[in-house]
């Protein structure tokens, strides 16, 4: 099948040569030339503009998306549409919000322009082991797609979800059991650490060790052996952690939805602290210990504030 692959950073640019070597024809845009460029050289059939990304597929077009959320997908789906026909096929596979889905899937069914989301797991790894796909749309349209989707995809490693939103909200709500699964290991590995036996224990083998067999085992855990393997203390990084869109609406859909989420809530709270050096809210808790209790309190050695 021939499709086109708009947006060619780690994810579209790999899923662009995984489609490839599966036999596929990719039509490959990117806002900079160079990718585009890159890719072209590897096979596929260099765009360098919207219009001609349409120009260069055969109908029903085929157009999968892989862009950053939010209104920089409305920016592109705004001037394909002007370029696309009935029958057509957007595929939305970045990280997107489900409630922009079914807007979005709204407003091309007025075209008659079909849309499906698409969430997409695998980061960097896919390529080689495949990719985890999360779909929601038409039935018929997930049909349609099938070669593609068992091109990008390890055995047994897509589902259709459910009508319009369903794949990325499956993707939502897998990213925020992600966050959690990641801050359980490190709070696990900062006991080790910390403990009388932090010194002699290497994490590495700790690692491995639990992914035979254990309970614990998981790929995040293959990957975590690595890290260690690399640089036992990680001295090499800081704790900032960054989130995504995905985290914090996990947690506000379990708002929403009544739903006690407390670890995954938790863990997304703990990556807006990571990025926090000295919080206003421990200087509260210092100040207000030192009022009512006389305690002590580490001075920052600026008087009056100057």
């Amino acid at each position: 099948m021939r499709l086109a692959m708009i947006g060619l950073g780690r994810m579209g640019m790999n899923m662009a040569r995984r489609l490839m070597g599966g036999g596929h024809e990719v039509v490959a845009f990117n806002r900079t030339r160079d990718r585009t460029d890159q890719l072209a050289a590897e096979g596929a059939i260099g765009a360098y503009g919207l219009a001609e990304v349409v120009e260069k597929l055969t109908p029903p077009r085929i157009v999968w998306l892989m862009l950053p959320a939010g209104d920089i997908v409305d920016e592109h789906l705004d001037q394909l549409v002007e370029h696309l026909a009935p029958g057509d096929i957007v595929v939305d596979g970045a990280n997107g919000y489900y409630k922009d889905d079914i807007r979005r899937s709204r407003s091309l069914e007025v075209r008659s322009v079909e849309h499906l989301d698409v969430g997409v797991s695998g980061g960097i790894w896919g390529l080689k082991i495949g990719y985890c796909l999360m779909i929601g749309g038409k039935a018929s349209v997930v049909k349609a797609l099938t070669p593609i989707f068992q091109a990008l995809a390890p055995p047994d490693g897509y589902l259709h979800c459910g009508g319009a939103g369903a794949g990325h909200f499956v993707k939502m709500v897998h990213n925020g059991i992600e966050y959690g699964m990641m801050q359980a290991y490190g709070e696990g590995f900062q006991i080790l650490d910390a403990s009388p036996y932090g010194d002699a224990l290497d994490f590495a083998d700790v690692a491995h060790l639990w992914n035979q067999g254990s309970v614990v085992r998981s790929w995040l855990l293959e990957l975590a052996e690595d890290a260690f393997r690399k640089d036992a203390g990680l001295e090499g990084i800081t704790g900032h952690v960054e989130d995504s869109g995905e985290g914090r609406w996990t947690v506000q859909q379990a708002v929403e939805s009544s739903v006690a989420a407390p670890v995954i809530a938790l863990s997304l709270f703990q990556r807006f602290r990571s990025r926090q050096r000295d919080p206003f809210s421990d200087r509260v808790l210092a100040a207000l210990r030192r009022e009512f209790g006389g305690h002590a309190v580490v001075k920052t050695g600026i008087e009056g504030g100057e």
